[in-house]
């Protein structure tokens, strides 16, 4: 579905991605680790197409068979891609139906069974109770449930998604790594992002390991988990 080939990004002159290289299988999940300034963000705003913005690429973007690098970000959304960004981005002033209503609809993308609202409130019934309620009453583990919400109104065959545990409480997290599990049973293909690399590897079925902008290891996620290298770079163990 996704294939990375030697993907490069600068901020300025400083080089963030060094020749990455990976890809991505219809109904897997694939998660990238790595400690802070790994360049893991990085990857996902290239795949987006929103790194522009802060400098320039180089290497090349396939995405189902179709190569997307030089396309804009909301004409890469209308191929499939879906991206929840770490900073989540929710309009603090407007009610979360308000929210979701203004998600762009993506129609004709070869995604998964499509998401209305109605299914939207099936799965997420916190949100549907707190439909009516402003952005900015909204706790941290129901801002994350908005944005990813809000990102499957689109219908996205490939799910970007950056830290989707960061600064949740711990049942929260649970939660959330549940719902990861339950989209990708119900069809999802994605790409995540995580800080908790031990349960994000485990939930995986293939891994990357990121270090100064480089992939450094590449395997099935339970595999990495269970690494010498790995627990003690990034379980800390």
């Amino acid at each position: 579905m996704l294939r990375v080939d030697g993907l490069s990004a600068w901020y300025g002159e400083a080089q963030a991605l060094r020749e990455a290289s990976l890809h991505v299988d219809e109904g897997e999940i694939v998660t990238l680790v790595g400690r802070n300034g790994a360049g893991k963000t990085t990857l996902l705003r290239c795949l987006m197409g929103l790194h522009g913005t802060y400098g320039r690429t180089s290497g090349t973007i396939t995405l189902d068979g179709e190569d997307v690098t030089a396309l804009p970000a909301h004409v890469r959304a209308r191929r499939g891609l879906g991206y929840v960004p770490d900073d989540r981005g929710i309009y603090a002033t407007l009610s979360v139906e308000e929210n979701l209503l203004l998600a762009p609809v993506v129609k004709g993308n070869g995604g998964p069974r499509p998401w209305p609202l109605e299914r939207i409130y099936e799965t997420f019934p916190h949100l549907k109770e707190r439909r009516r309620a402003p952005g900015t009453t909204l706790s941290g583990g129901e801002q994350q449930m908005l944005v990813i919400a809000r990102a499957l109104l689109s219908q996205p065959s490939l799910l970007l998604l950056d830290e989707p545990s960061l600064g949740l409480a711990p049942k929260v997290v649970a939660e959330m790594f549940a719902l990861i599990r339950q989209l990708n049973q119900e069809g999802r293909t994605i790409l995540l992002v995580e800080q908790n690399a031990n349960q994000a590897l485990r939930l995986a079925h293939r891994a990357y390991v990121m270090e100064t902008g480089n992939i450094v290891l590449a395997g099935p996620g339970p595999d990495l988990a269970r690494d010498p290298r790995v627990r003690a770079a990034h379980l800390g163990v």
